[in-house]
């Protein structure tokens, strides 16, 4: 079959923070074929990664034959190669994350398969959410027995202390055997995180995530020996296998955290998860609750681990995304459907 069309859109969000994700949240990705079977895809940039998929990735793609991983693959590599002299990282591999969702999407329609199963197998039938957000006793509630909170550092000495009352009551309300993360979305320093490390080794946290700056590699390297045996985790800011292979050059991370939407698409991740795989690193994808995380998840080496974010669980929210599969009891369980097995909400167009 050949591309017939391909548009990206940014959607009408109604309840997004004012923040960057304003304008450079996630898009929508849609692209038909001669066959009249349409796939749909996931990806990051917002109206930038739109202009991307819009006014460059559309004319290299159109007529193009699509029938397998294969020509994925090559469609992947000649859309890297192509916008190099401005991509590499950031937007356009966002952009080019949505358009490969959406052949992922559009050759298990195709097919009649699930995107897992065009992967290889179901490598397990369900795996262990774990819930990130600020309601700790909610997400207890709902039967999770994971959990991560998020720390932004101020400046405030006192914020020692509150991180260690989060902690605490963390511990308190899912007991001793739960996994508890904390995740300071990169504004901790060195010093910070080592007193950080150090009031909070009583709570046995599972990991810190995104500790430093993304490409403060050796900072966090240096930091790994003595956290143990927690981990350092983060790479959700980190783009395709070659920005992983850099991760792994510096050492810098015990568990890697690709965005499936982010990084590049399955293509990617596939590629992320086999070279963590040959190194013995765990892998659990950023969102990795969400469908396009998921499919990668249960069919590849990952960690048995995917992130449900609060944003999924309150009730104000936007459901663009209609039949993923939500969590029961802290575990969560792929569909069976051809593609990613969710429809758009045409509402939110």
């Amino acid at each position: 079959m050949k591309i017939r069309e391909i548009q990206a859109i940014f959607p009408k969000y109604k309840h997004i923070g004012p923040s960057w994700r304003t304008h450079f949240w996630q898009i929508v990705v849609r692209i038909e074929t001669d066959t009249g079977v349409t796939g749909y895809g996931y990806g990051g940039g917002g109206v930038a990664g739109v202009e991307i998929v819009n006014r460059h990735f559309k004319e290299l793609l159109l007529g193009r034959n699509i029938n397998s991983i294969e020509d994925i693959q090559a469609i992947w590599d000649f859309l890297y190669d192509a916008s190099l002299p401005y991509g590499r990282r950031g937007l356009a591999v966002m952009a080019l994350s949505g358009v490969d969702l959406a052949l992922y999407d559009l050759l298990g329609k195709v097919q009649g398969e699930p995107v897992y199963k065009l992967l290889g197998s179901l490598r397990r039938e369900r795996t262990r959410a774990y819930a990130t957000g600020p309601d700790a006793e909610v997400y207890r509630d709902l039967g999770y027995t994971a959990h991560k909170f998020t720390h932004l550092w101020n400046g405030c000495d006192s914020e020692y202390d509150a991180v260690v009352t989060t902690a605490s009551r963390a511990r308190e309300l899912f007991g001793p055997d739960a996994l508890l993360m904390i995740d300071s979305y990169m504004s901790w320093d060195e010093a910070v995180t080592r007193k950080m490390i150090y009031r909070l080794k009583e709570f046995n946290m599972y990991w810190f995530e995104d500790v430093l700056k993304p490409d403060d590699v050796l900072g966090q390297a240096a930091l790994k020996p003595d956290v143990r045996p927690s981990m350092i985790a983060g790479g959700e800011h980190e783009f395709t296998q070659h920005g992983f292979a850099e991760l792994a050059r510096a050492n810098s991370l015990d568990l890697w955290q690709p965005d499936i939407t982010w990084c590049g698409g399955i293509t990617a991740g596939v590629r992320i998860v086999a070279m963590a795989h040959e190194l013995g690193i765990p892998v659990s994808p950023h969102r990795g609750g969400e469908v396009w995380g998921l499919h990668l998840l249960v069919a590849t080496d990952c960690a048995d681990l995917a992130e449900y974010h609060t944003d999924h669980i309150r009730s104000d929210r936007d459901v663009l995304w209609l039949d993923e599969p939500e969590p029961k009891d802290g575990y969560l369980t792929p569909r069976d459907d051809p593609g990613f097995g969710v429809r758009l909400n045409e509402s939110l167009l």
